[in-house]
C-alpha cells in the first residue's frame, strides 16, 4: 500500500520532441517555466507534502539541529596581509562563511562578510560582491580598507567573475554580462553569454567603465589576474569546465596613457589543447602549472622574449602517481608546491629558480583547505583539515634560520574528540576492475556485523577532486547512529589527473555510475553493511549520480538523497551556464552524444507509468528556486515523472518527495539557520526511512537543547570551483 498520496500533476502528453528521429516525450514541459501559476502550485502543493514529514520525524530542528549549532564553530583561516576568516559549515560542498577580520592573535577585530573579495595590493581598498537569495548574480561594492567607509562605486550584472587589482590601486579588472531583456534575478533560465572583460576605475561610474577584452565569435567567458610584479595582465579565456585555455598577456607599462580601451593583447598560447595557469615571473620569464603532455600537471616557464614552445623549459616534471595541484610562489625564490597523493595532499617547498626540492612540510593525512602567502613576504600560513579535524592553522617564516611550522591556532569542537573515531582509505574495484579508492570513518572498532547504516557520498565530475574535508553533520551521523560516513573517489573527478577524469566522462559516463554502485556493493560484502541500510548523497553532479544509480540499482540501496542535480540531459545546455558542461557530458545536439545520454539520463530511465518490479528507495530531492546553476526544472520534472510512474506502482511504499526552498539558490549565500534546516532535514529523512529513530530517541532524551534562535547571527558562503 502506497504510504503517501501524491498531487495529481498535468501531464501534456502531446509536447514531444524529436532527437534525430527519436521521438521523447516531455510530459512536465510547462514546468521549465517557473513563473507561470501552474508551476508554483506544483512547487506549493509539494511543500505541503514533504515540509510536514520531514518536521515530524524523530530527529527534529530542536534536537540533532541544535547539536549541529553547538558543533558549529568558527573555523580560522587567514588571508594574505593577516585577515581572517571563520568557518562555520565546511561541507562537501566546499561551504564556507568569510570574513575578513583584522587580526590581533589574541583579538579579531570583525572587519566584513562579503560573497567574494578582493583587497589591493598594498590594502588600500576592498572590494566585495554581494548575492541576493543565493543567485549567482553578484553585485560588487567598495571599502577604504583603513577605516570601512564605503565607497560609491558599485558593479552590477556580475557573474563567474575575476577581481583583478592593478597595483596602482587606481582601479580593478572585472567581467559583466550585457544587459538583456527580461530578468536577472537568480531565477530565469536563459542562457549566459557574451560576458565581456571591463576595468573599473575607483570613484568612476559603471557606465563609465573600460572594455578591455571581448569575444563576440565566442561567448564564453574569461578571467584575468595581474602578475606579482604589477607589470602584466595575464588572460585566460575557456569555452567550457574543460582544463583547457587559452593564455594571452599585456605589457601594462607599455601602455603610455593607461588603461583608455581594447588591450593590446598578445597571444602566448592561442589554442583549446592544454590549461596554462600563471604562478609567477621573474622579469620576462613566466612561470607556469599546465597539463601540456602532463595528464598530472608539471610546472614549466616561457620567456616572453622567446616565446616558441621549442624554447619552453620543464621546471618540475610531472610526477609518476601523483597530481600537482596548487602552487604559489613565498619569499621572492620559492615555490609552496601541493601534491595530491592517492587523495591525500601533501606540501613542499622548491626553489623557483632550479625547480629543485627543499623540504616536505608536516602534514597528516587530510587536506589543505587554504594557504596565505604573497611572493614579497617572507612567511605563509596554511589550514589543514580532515574528516574529523576542524582546522589547524601552521605559520612558517622563512626568513628565520631552520624555519619550522608551528600551530599558530588550533580549532577544538566541544563534544568530538578526534581519537574516538578511524578514518581508513580502501581501494575496492569497479565493474571493468579498476580500483577506486574510498575513505570509510566510523566509530573506532567497529564490528563488521552488517549492522551499521551507511552514509555514502560520491560526485565524480569535473575534474574536482572530493578529498577529506569536515563536516560536523557526519560526525553526528557517526557518532549518535553508529553510522559509517563512506567517500567513494569514482572515476571523472581529479583524484589521478586527467586520465582519472576523462575515464568518466562523454562517453565512459558510466563508469561515474558503476564505481558508485559498486562502492556499495563493497560495503555490503565486506560486512559494514547491508543495502536496506544504505543512504547515498550527492549534489549537483552528484545529484545526477545519485538519481542515475537508484534508476539503475534501486534494489541495492535503502534511502537516496539528490540535491539540485542534473536530472534532464537531453536540454541541460539550454539553460543558464548549461552550456559550458557539455565537455563533461556531451550534447543531445550531436547524434552519439545523444546516444550517450539518453542511456543514463535521469528524467528519461524513470518509468513514465506504474509498473511491477523492484521498488525504489525513499528518495529526498532537494532545490531552490534561485539557483541559477542547475535551474530547478530538473529536479520538478524528475519528481513529477517519478511520483507519476514509480510513485503510482503498486509495490511502491517508501517515500519519494522533493524539497523546494525558498530565497536560496545553488548553495551561495544560504544563512546558517537555513543550512542547519537543511542538513537536520536530510538527516531526519534517512534516520525515519531507514528506521533509525530508537536510537536517536535514546540518545536525545538525555540532551538539553537550547533555543537556537539568538544564535543564528551570521551567514555561511558557498563557493563552487568553476561553473558548476
Amino acid at each position: 500500500r502506497m504510504a503517501f498520496t501524491y498531487p495529481e500533476v498535468r501531464r501534456d502528453d502531446s509536447k514531444v520532441d524529436d532527437y534525430h528521429g527519436v521521438k521523447i516525450s516531455d510530459p512536465y514541459n510547462w514546468l521549465e517555466d517557473p513563473d507561470s501559476e501552474e508551476t508554483k502550485m506544483f512547487v506549493e502543493q509539494q511543500n505541503k507534502l514533504t515540509m510536514p514529514f520531514l518536521e515530524q520525524c524523530a530527529v527534529k530542528e530542536h534536537s540533532i539541529g541544535i547539536m549541529v549549532f553547538i558543533l558549529y564553530k568558527p573555523y580560522i583561516i587567514l588571508y594574505k596581509m593577516y585577515f581572517l576568516s571563520p568557518y562555520p559549515i565546511p561541507t562537501h560542498k566546499l561551504t564556507y562563511h568569510r570574513t575578513l577580520a583584522f587580526l590581533d592573535k589574541k583579538n579579531p577585530t570583525m572587519f566584513f562578510k562579503p560573497f567574494v573579495g578582493r583587497l589591493s595590493e598594498e590594502c588600500e581598498y576592498f572590494a566585495y560582491g554581494l548575492s541576493s537569495a543565493g543567485s549567482d548574480w553578484v553585485t560588487v561594492h567598495f571599502l577604504k580598507a583603513d577605516d570601512l567607509s564605503k565607497l560609491p562605486d558599485v558593479l552590477e550584472r556580475v557573474k563567474f567573475s575575476c577581481l583583478a587589482w592593478t597595483h596602482d590601486a587606481k582601479g580593478i579588472f572585472y567581467n559583466r554580462y550585457p544587459r538583456r531583456d527580461g530578468k536577472a534575478d537568480g531565477t530565469e533560465t536563459t542562457t549566459n553569454l557574451n560576458q565581456k572583460l571591463y576595468y573599473h576605475v575607483i570613484g568612476t561610474s559603471q557606465s563609465e567603465d573600460i572594455l578591455v577584452a571581448e569575444f563576440p565569435d565566442n561567448p564564453k567567458w574569461h578571467s584575468i589576474q595581474v602578475s606579482d610584479d604589477g607589470r602584466y595582465a595575464v588572460l585566460s579565456i575557456t569555452e567550457g569546465c574543460e582544463p583547457v585555455n587559452r593564455l594571452w598577456y599585456c605589457d601594462l607599462q607599455q601602455l603610455p596613457n593607461g588603461i583608455t580601451g581594447l588591450l593590446p593583447w598578445v597571444k602566448l598560447v592561442d589554442t583549446f589543447e592544454a590549461q596554462y595557469t600563471y604562478i609567477t615571473n621573474e622579469g620576462t620569464v613566466f612561470t607556469l602549472r599546465t597539463n601540456l603532455d602532463a595528464p598530472r600537471y608539471r610546472l614549466i616557464t616561457i620567456d616572453l622574449q622567446k616565446p616558441e614552445q621549442t624554447h619552453w623549459k620543464t621546471l618540475i616534471p610531472q610526477h609518476e602517481k601523483d597530481v600537482l595541484g596548487f602552487v604559489e610562489c613565498v619569499n621572492q625564490r620559492y615555490l609552496l608546491v601541493n601534491y595530491v597523493h592517492d587523495v591525500k595532499d601533501i606540501l613542499q617547498l622548491y626553489e623557483l629558480q632550479s625547480g629543485k626540492l627543499i623540504r616536505d612540510l608536516p602534514l597528516d593525512v587530510g587536506t589543505v583547505v587554504g594557504l596565505s602567502c604573497k611572493k614579497k613576504h617572507p612567511d605563509f600560513f596554511y589550514k589543514f583539515t580532515s574528516f574529523t579535524t576542524p582546522g589547524i592553522i601552521y605559520h612558517c617564516d622563512l626568513s628565520q634560520p631552520d624555519p619550522e611550522p608551528t600551530i599558530f591556532r588550533q580549532v577544538e569542537v566541544k563534544g568530538i574528540n578526534p581519537s574516538d573515531y578511524q578514518t581508513t582509505q580502501v581501494f575496492y574495484p569497479s565493474k571493468d576492475g579498476t580500483k577506486i579508492p574510498m575513505f570509510l570513518v566510523h566509530a573506532r572498532g567497529i564490528e563488521r556485523d552488517s549492522s551499521h547504516p551507511v552514509f555514502l557520498y560520491g560526485y565524480g565530475g569535473f575534474e574536482n577532486s572530493i578529498q577529506p574535508y569536515y563536516n560536523t553533520a557526519y560526525l553526528l551521523f557517526i557518532r549518535h547512529l553508529g553510522g559509517i560516513l563512506a567517500v567513494a573517489n569514482i572515476r571523472g573527478g581529479g583524484e589521478y589527473g586527467q586520465t582519472w577524469h576523462k575515464a568518466g566522462t562523454l562517453g565512459n559516463k558510466q563508469n561515474c555510475f558503476d564505481d558508485f554502485q559498486c562502492a556499495a556493493e563493497y560495503l555490503i560484502q565486506e560486512g559494514y553493511t547491508t543495502a536496506s541500510r544504505i543512504a547515498i548523497n550527492g549534489a549537483s553532479n552528484g545529484g545526477l549520480l545519485v538519481a542515475a544509480c537508484v534508476n539503475q540499482r534501486p534494489e541495492l540501496f535503502g534511502c537516496a538523497v539528490a540535491e539540485v542535480g542534473v536530472m534532464d540531459m537531453l536540454k541541460f545546455h539550454k539553460f543558464t551556464i548549461g552550456h559550458a558542461w557539455t565537455t563533461d557530458y556531451g550534447c543531445a545536439d550531436d547524434p552519439e552524444q545523444f546516444k550517450w545520454l539518453i542511456k543514463y539520463s535521469p528524467l528519461h530511465n524513470l518509468p513514465q507509468t506504474p509498473r511491477d518490479g523492484t521498488p525504489y528507495p525513499a528518495m529526498l530531492l532537494l532545490t531552490a528556486d534561485h539557483d541559477d546553476r542547475v535551474v530547478p526544472l530538473h529536479t520538478l520534472k524528475y519528481v513529477a515523472t517519478l511520483q507519476h510512474g514509480v510513485g503510482r506502482s503498486p509495490g511502491q511504499t517508501q517515500l519519494l518527495l522533493v524539497r523546494v526552498d525558498t530565497r536560496s539558490g545553488h548553495g551561495a549565500g544560504k544563512p546558517t539557520a537555513k543550512a542547519i534546516l537543511e542538513d537536520t532535514h536530510i538527516f531526519s529523512f534517512i534516520a525515519q526511512t531507514l528506521k533509525l529513530t530508537e536510537v536517536l530517541a535514546g540518545v536525545f532524551s538525555s540532551t538539553q537543547c537550547i533555543s537556537s534562535s539568538s544564535h543564528f547571527q551570521f551567514s555561511p558562503i558557498i563557493i563552487f570551483k568553476g561553473f558548476f
